[in-house]
């Protein structure tokens, strides 16, 4: 359970990322203001591998690293557009559409990586999806 800590962590931290992004962006230009955090985040991402000594340039050439360069491009292709989304519409709204990331990719996990489906997480996704669909304005 140690990872509770972090995924809390994280809530906070990127739970964050969205209102002041929206805000942000009515002066900065999307792509310039995720130019400028992705620097933030790469530093931070250097230090964090200097320090741990786990950086090991190897990794970047192995068959699985192929893997991580496409993740790296949907990542970069979504996080533009959530930018841009953020821009032009209310947080109330992009945010939770946006968190319907959660259905799909348990979807993929069950589809494509073999992962059980069982009622219970069946009846989560319909929920989640659910849930998204009224946070983000329902009917209106």
């Amino acid at each position: 359970m140690e990872y509770l800590l972090w995924v809390i962590v994280a809530l906070v931290a990127y739970g964050l990322v969205a209102p002041l992004t929206s805000v942000v962006t009515t002066d900065v230009p999307p792509a310039v203001a995720l130019f400028l955090s992705t620097t933030i985040f790469l530093s931070l991402t250097t230090v964090v591998l200097l320090v741990t000594e786990t950086g090991r340039p190897v990794d970047a050439t192995t068959p699985a690293a192929g893997i991580v360069y496409v993740a790296g491009l949907f990542l970069s292709i979504g996080i533009l557009a959530y930018y841009r989304a953020l821009e032009r519409g209310p947080v109330s709204v992009v945010v939770p559409i946006y968190g319907l990331f959660i259905v799909g990719s348990s979807v993929i996990g069950i589809v494509f990586l073999g992962e059980e489906l069982t009622v219970t997480r069946a009846a989560g996704i319909v929920v989640a999806a659910v849930a998204i669909y009224l946070a983000a304005g329902g009917e209106e």
